[in-house]
């Protein structure tokens, strides 16, 4: 007979802040993994292991859509 042990592990979720952007509606970060929501779709789009001062560069750009599509989209997966 075989046993397998399902273990659970804690999991964090960030919370979705809405963000002043013509692209993006909201934004979440957990420390690890970035979340990002457009106008245009109700998916959030989570990206991992994106350093912290990335998010912050982020969340201090002049065009949030700019910088995402540069420094983000295709990068952390």
């Amino acid at each position: 007979m075989v046993f397998c042990e399902l273990r659970r592990w804690p999991t964090m979720f960030a919370t979705m802040m809405p963000v002043n952007s013509s692209a993006i509606r909201a934004v979440g970060y957990d420390g690890h993994t970035l979340s990002v929501q457009f106008h245009t779709s109700d998916t959030v789009y989570d990206h991992p292991n994106v350093p912290y001062s990335v998010y912050w560069e982020l969340m201090n750009a002049s065009s949030m859509g700019a910088y995402y599509n540069r420094y983000i989209r295709g990068k952390y997966k």
